[in-house]
């Protein structure tokens, strides 16, 4: 398996292009005879399979090294949802079949960010569509407590999920790029989580939280039947309701007061 670490600079965020805001990546390519090469390049979030392994090509070529064999088909490396949530304590315990992070049934507000921001970023081409995809993120979703008319805050939230889905999470060109190689993506949320301080907001029992999240991509190579995988690090925010007017998703374990999401940016909010 290939690995590229990609460094972004402190301001990339998600954005109308993908997962990036901004395209400019500094990119560490390395071999398994230990060599690396330092390339900048000016891509966009998913063109970088492409892109990465042309560098990667282009660079030990001129340098004589030899390219490293892909991992084979069937070996572990592929990125896959990963939770501590157990059956009974997610909305939709068949989530996972599906490539995606289950949501969690608590009132915990650092356990239920960390799984929304995951879940943002978390899909598998070869399972669902996008839409289907985007559609249950939908369901993450509640009426905002902080307006305090009904149909307000229900043609709020409709708004945030448009904004969702344009804005905030993959595009389905880029989608339908990835899916091409077989594409897959794990995100997971590096480190703490960071509140905004608005007490206006924390009296209505709504946080906004931001963290750094490392996303994993992982296609199918173009020969040998190996993958190609590759990092990138994106600070990211979302709003969530937990112990507040919440309304849980229908059919389900979820109860009133149970966390939720209020909306996910398009950029991180600090």
């Amino acid at each position: 398996m290939y690995v590229f670490n990609i460094h972004l600079r402190k301001n990339d965020v998600w954005g109308p292009n993908g997962f990036l805001a901004r395209k400019e990546a500094n990119v560490e390519v390395r071999g398994s005879d230990g060599r690396r090469l330092i390339v900048w390049s000016v891509v966009g979030a998913l063109a970088l399979t492409t892109a990465v392994i042309a560098l990667l090509v282009v660079g030990f070529g001129s340098n004589g090294g030899s390219r490293p064999a892909p991992t084979e088909s069937g070996q572990t490396g592929s990125p896959s949802p990963s939770s501590s949530v157990s059956d009974h304590d997610a909305v939709d315990s068949e989530a996972l079949e599906r490539g995606w992070v289950p949501e969690p049934i608590t009132q915990d507000p650092d356990a239920y960010a960390r799984a929304a921001l995951e879940a943002a970023g978390t899909f598998d081409t070869r399972l669902a569509t996008r839409a289907e995809w985007v559609a249950w993120l939908g369901s993450w979703f509640t009426p905002s407590p902080l307006y305090g008319d009904e149909q307000d805050a229900l043609d709020q939230m409709a708004g945030y999920k448009a904004e969702l889905d344009q804005s905030v999470v993959l595009p389905q060109t880029r989608w339908d790029d990835l899916a091409g190689e077989d594409g897959r993506v794990s995100a997971r949320v590096d480190g703490d989580l960071e509140y905004l301080d608005l007490p206006e907001t924390t009296q209505k029992k709504v946080l906004t939280a931001t963290a750094n999240v490392v996303v994993t991509y992982t296609t199918s190579a173009d020969t040998g039947g190996g993958e190609v995988s590759y990092d990138q690090t994106v600070r990211v925010s979302v709003q969530v309701v937990c112990g507040g007017a919440s309304v849980p998703t229908p059919v389900s374990a979820q109860q009133a007061g149970d966390c939720k999401v209020v909306r996910f940016f398009d950029a991180a909010v600090e």
